[in-house]
């Protein structure tokens, strides 16, 4: 577990299912865009198989004890032994804290920790804010989109000199 201001990020429980994938729609609605449980978000539906039986991880944050917001990552068959970062939503109540910021930063340790090469992000441009800090971290667009939802893809290559950040 970790905490950040007021925020506690803790790992993910079957418990959490319901309300992660109602978040997860409510943003995605925000935008927008369709929740696909059979599609782009099975892997919400499917926690255990997709994250942490792959070797990943998948956090919750909570504030007052409600869920406001999930990232995570697993590996993907992508580039250098590269990880996918997944479902890094927010209530739109806690954004502009530096939640978003502090979350990709320690998504990124965690995953350096793993001595994974390559990080790969898809997201869809109307995501605004996703894609501004994508950019504003280093991450590169690149080419390859695989989701149909999404129209960008983003590629971070990690380096001595990333962990020593």
């Amino acid at each position: 577990m970790k905490n950040y201001q007021s925020f506690l990020i803790r790992n993910w429980q079957p418990s959490d299912r319901e309300v992660v994938t109602q978040l997860i729609a409510s943003v995605l609605e925000e935008y927008g865009l369709s929740f696909e449980p059979n599609g782009a978000d099975i892997d919400v539906v499917e926690v255990e198989k997709f994250y942490h039986n792959a070797g990943g991880q998948f956090w919750v944050v909570e504030l007052n004890n409600k869920i406001v917001g999930t990232a995570g990552y697993y590996p993907i068959d992508r580039g250098n032994k590269g990880v996918e970062i997944r479902k890094m939503y927010l209530m739109p109540s806690v954004r502009r804290k530096g939640l978003g910021t502090y979350l990709l930063q320690t998504l990124e340790q965690d995953i350096i920790t793993q001595n994974y090469q390559q990080i790969w992000i898809e997201t869809a441009s109307c995501l605004t804010e996703a894609t501004k800090l994508y950019e504003k971290h280093q991450y590169q667009r690149s080419q390859g989109v695989e989701t149909p939802r999404c129209d960008r893809v983003y590629v971070k290559n990690l380096d001595k000199k990333s962990s020593d950040q």
